[in-house]
């Protein structure tokens, strides 16, 4: 039935009625989204950073340790982030990003209107809308998404309100940038640079088109899509593919480039950087307690509070070569393993172990004192449990991870009791090694222990020891410069005594050879390459133990506490590696000292300049004096201890083939050095020194009654020289590395005769020579 006149007019009134209350509703909502976008820029849902956080926004800045060849040793950190500029990122890394994360990055506002519609035609199936800038919006100032959707509506509205502010404050390269060193992919790795260094071993710039790809795949999910995690490698290397993929599609790959690269696996150089992780982590805490003093000392201008060693991005440039700290660990650590292994194959015959020498009572009040030393005790004390509750639970069992050297990464996950923990650790040798450039000072290398993880102690600068025979260069250096006396002056190597009353004495004093042989006439240099300990004494007698004391304060040693007494000789006071590698240093460096340094400069996050070190030199010794003793001392590399380092004599013996890391050592150029080994094996030593680097090497055990039984095996020639002869190897085969192979540079105007020929023609004299073949060697008190 045809409509009527009424009914077509209602309809159109209903149908004008319905367009303008649609465009009411439309103008309603459009007002509604208006006046949320108005609430949140007025701060009504929560405040907004204002003009000056945008110019300037807040973050925390790792402070990075820079060695002297220009790598990163390691950071102080809350979050370990160290910014890069806009030129350190390689093309293909930006090629990679901005095709993977946001296509349209280089033409849009800061809100891709296409990505969003997109995303809400397809509920977000099809991808989301978040461009690069939105995200980096949401990693400097908005929180944690809300599953509440209005709370996620305001949040998404604020992120939209900051994305556009970035938009106008940064260019397109500084939100890359920006949004590049924010990121955080997991292991310590918060910013591109940090990742780039721990998941590739490189600087950003260095990153192949590959390396990239894998970056860029983390940041849809750091965890999911990490290389590292073993759950993780297949999604990674899919993930990686997939921005290959991506790449093609904008231009910035062919796909003859991209098929050949989908089919390479993710190769990582995985290089963790916690605080006990990576390379010299005994250096980089000893610098952290020096930084902590320092910092406290000085304000920084933006702040105006003392500078923040964990978030305001110091730049600390040391004296460390990275080279040489890598190889001075692998030579730490391929030794020790080695030594380890025998010196527990040993223990197997020890009722005691890995105590010598001690009754049950005396391993007890060890083991005991260990307890209450040791950071359960402390932390169960600061809770207040009471003390029998404590040593209960020492004598629970417990899941634990304990060092091995035979485990995977050295560690182990094993069940036992506290206690049994404390006497496990208790069985393992330690050591420490320092190396030095004399002629400026600079440390080289710092190797404090054989795990930072497991044990904390550090045995370069905080432990004191025993010197043994390698106090002897201190005494003889006295008597040459008291004396004129020349290395090739013979003396008798007779028992020798000095009596009560002298010296300090208080009871007669006769030392004694370990190999029992006497009654020869030697030189000086025969006598200090075979640790003539009667020859000592004697001279000693002749110069008195004040003089050498003396002497030992001059070159930097602490003598503070120290016993003015003949056993001085001897090498009875204790003594730590740092000051002793400083002190040989003088006789390297003609008598000049220079103070140890560390730290050459400290940069604030800018690059001006905080700290700038000032050297500390001084006089300390006649250069003809150094010299004559750097002469003796190059008699125990080719006729004493240290001859095993000459590849002649190393070949011959099995034990040292074995137990001993990279024999033969073969050297053939002029070394100095002196080993050292204390009553009962309880420390080895050798400090030796080329013309223009020092390094000494310490071994021991956890305390005097823990070691080897016989001097075969607990001598400095068998525990420590071979750490320093396979570093050295490993030095002289970089021909990047300085390290020198000259002779020792003789004073023009020396007036002390070395060449013993020649100064038998003076002196009618014979001195005596010894074989490189000649057992004494082995022996060294």
């Amino acid at each position: 039935m045809a409509a009527t006149k009424a009914q077509i007019a209602q309809e159109k009134a209903d149908k004008k009625k319905n367009i303008s209350l649609f465009w009411k509703i439309y103008a309603v909502g459009i007002g509604l989204v208006v006046l949320m976008f108005l609430l949140a820029a007025w701060e009504v849902f929560g405040d907004l950073p204002d003009h000056t956080a945008l110019e300037n926004p807040q973050t925390e800045l790792a402070t990075e340790i820079v060695t002297v060849d220009g790598k990163t040793l390691g950071s102080f950190y809350n979050d370990n982030r160290k910014p890069v500029k806009f030129d350190d990122l390689p093309q293909n890394l930006i090629d990679a990003l901005v095709s993977t994360e946001d296509e349209r990055f280089w033409d849009h506002s800061g809100i891709d209107g296409y990505g969003t519609a997109r995303a809400a035609a397809f509920l977000g199936s099809k991808g989301g809308a978040s461009t690069i800038t939105q995200q980096l919006a949401k990693l400097y100032f908005t929180e944690q998404a809300s599953s509440n959707k209005l709370e996620r509506l305001i949040q998404k509205l604020r992120e939209w309100i900051i994305t556009s502010r970035l938009e106008k404050q940064y260019t397109k390269e500084e939100i890359i940038t920006q949004y590049l060193n924010e990121f955080d992919f997991l292991k310590q790795a918060i910013g591109i640079r940090s990742a780039s260094n721990i998941y590739f071993g490189k600087e950003p710039d260095s990153l192949t088109v590959s390396e990239s790809a894998v970056l860029v795949a983390m940041l849809k999910n750091p965890r999911q899509f990490n290389p590292h995690r073993e759950i993780s490698k297949e999604k990674s290397f899919n993930r990686r593919n997939q921005v290959f993929f991506q790449m093609v599609r904008n231009g910035k790959m062919t796909e003859e480039v991209k098929d050949s690269l989908t089919a390479l696996p993710i190769v990582l150089d995985y290089n963790p950087e916690g605080h006990n992780d990576g390379m010299g982590t005994y250096f980089r805490e000893h610098l952290r307690d020096w930084l902590k003093t320092w910092a406290k000392d000085n304000i920084n201008p933006e702040t105006d509070k003392p500078f923040n060693l964990y978030n305001d991005g110091l730049k600390i440039n040391v004296t460390i070569d990275h080279r040489m700290q890598k190889m001075a660990e692998e030579a730490v650590y391929a030794h020790m393993e080695r030594l380890q292994t025998e010196f527990d194959h040993q223990q197997t015959r020890n009722k005691t172990a890995p105590f010598t020498d001690l009754t049950d009572n005396q391993i007890e009040i060890r083991l005991q004192s260990a307890m209450k030393r040791s950071e359960r005790w402390r932390e169960m004390k600061k809770k207040g449990i009471a003390e029998k509750d404590i040593i209960k639970s020492f004598n629970e069992k417990t899941d634990m991870t304990i060092f091995d050297w035979k485990a995977k990464g050295r560690e182990r996950d094993t069940v036992m009791t506290p206690m049994d923990s404390i006497r496990y650790y208790k069985k393992f040798l330690h050591t420490g090694l320092m190396s030095l450039e004399p002629q400026t000072g600079h440390v080289k290398a710092w190797v404090g222990g054989i795990n930072h993880k497991h044990f904390k102690y550090d045995n370069v600068e905080q432990g004191t020891h025993q010197a043994g025979s390698t106090f002897k260069p201190f005494l003889y250096s006295t008597a040459i410069d008291l004396l004129h006396y020349s290395p090739c002056k013979t003396l008798s190597d007779g028992e020798y005594t000095i009596p009560a009353g002298k010296h300090g004495n208080t009871k007669d004093w006769t030392p004694k050879d370990s190999n029992g042989d006497y009654g020869n006439m030697m030189t000086l240099k025969e006598a200090l390459a075979k640790s003539k300990n009667t020859i000592s004494a004697r001279l000693m007698d002749e110069v008195g133990p004040q003089a050498v004391l003396d002497r030992a304060a001059q070159l930097g040693i602490n003598t503070d506490g120290m016993d003015v007494v003949p056993s001085l000789a001897l090498g009875t006071a204790d003594v730590n590696l740092y000051e002793m590698v400083g002190a040989y240093g003088v006789y390297a460096n003609g008598g000049i000292y220079n103070k140890p340094v560390l730290v050459t400069s400290i940069e604030d996050k800018n690059g001006t300049i905080l700290y700038q070190y000032m050297p500390e030199s001084k006089d300390v010794m006649n250069p003809e004096t150094a010299y004559v003793t750097v002469n003796l001392m190059e008699g125990v590399t080719r006729i004493g201890s240290g001859a095993k380092l000459r590849g002649s004599w190393a070949t011959k013996n099995s034990f040292y083939k074995e137990v001993i890391t990279d024999y033969p050592y073969d050297f053939k150029n002029d070394i100095a050095g002196k080993t050292g080994t204390t009553q009962n094996n309880s420390d080895g030593w050798f400090m030796g020194m080329v013309p223009n680097l020092v390094t000494g090497v310490w071994v021991g055990g956890d305390g005097k009654s823990i070691h080897f039984k016989s001097t075969k095996y607990g001598q400095g020639a068998t525990m420590a020289l071979p750490i320093w002869g396979s570093y050295m190897k490993r030095l002289y085969a970089d021909e990047t590395i300085d390290v020198s192979k000259a002779p020792f540079k003789k004073p023009e105007d020396l007036s002390i005769e070395t060449d013993c020929d020649e100064y038998e023609k003076t002196q009618n004299s014979s001195p005596l020579g010894g074989s490189e073949d000649d057992d004494s060697r082995e022996f060294d008190m």
